[in-house]
């Protein structure tokens, strides 16, 4: 699917969920940053997903202090690729290791802490920026 279609689809919640994995969610996070710089891609990856889980019934699976970290992770490893599959191409880690990436920056178990689903918390350890 091409990226406008992926974009369209997502947005108008029309995606089927079982398409929305983790890769996917990469994907958005960096064809929002090409396209409106980190700090709209951070507000409208957060609006997105949340939109898109709660439309499919599964909002308690969206976590805000999980996406914007997802978000940060993406737009650290960017440079000029001209496509995703090429961003994940040269960063595969993003794929396999996001989650402990995404724990070093925590001295917590950032996953578990129910305050994170609702609200970004920032690091306590190592700041995303």
């Amino acid at each position: 699917m091409n990226d406008r279609d992926f974009l369209l689809q997502f947005d108008n919640c029309t995606l089927p969920p079982e398409l929305f994995d983790h890769k996917a969610n990469l994907r958005l996070a960096w064809l929002q940053i090409k396209e409106y710089g980190l700090e709209q891609a951070l507000k409208n990856c957060g609006e997105q997903i949340s939109k898109y889980a709660s439309f499919h019934g599964d909002h308690q699976k969206f976590n805000m202090t999980i996406t914007n970290a997802s978000v940060y992770a993406v737009n650290h490893f960017m440079k000029d690729e001209n496509s995703f599959e090429e961003f994940i191409e040269k960063n595969p880690q993003l794929l396999s290791n996001l989650k402990a990436l995404i724990n070093s920056h925590y001295s917590y178990d950032i996953f578990a802490d129910k305050n994170a689903r609702e609200l970004f918390i920032e690091p306590d350890v190592q700041p995303f920026i």
